[in-house]
């Protein structure tokens, strides 16, 4: 489901609030997608960016978040893999 309000979620190793992440990403959060049963997010819109989340399990749980440009005209060097 689609929320326009900020949902916290943590993993093993951190919590996101809605300032850690915009702090995070330097970008300011306009929407998130939560699929069923899980306790992060899929995808997290911000105004210039989509990000998908990716869970990365190793000895904890964690994510990392891929952030890809809005925009199609700017380049592919704007894609940021970053956790």
């Amino acid at each position: 489901m689609i929320y326009y309000e900020w949902i916290d979620f943590k993993t093993d190793t951190n919590y996101y609030s809605q300032q850690t992440f915009e702090e995070d990403v330097g970008d300011q959060f306009e929407a998130v997608l939560f699929e069923k049963e899980k306790v992060h997010p899929t995808i997290i819109w911000t105004k210039q960016y989509v990000i998908l989340v990716k869970t990365t399990t190793r000895m904890y749980q964690d994510i990392t978040f891929i952030k890809i440009a809005r925009h199609p005209t700017q380049q592919l060097s704007d894609i940021h893999h970053f956790g």
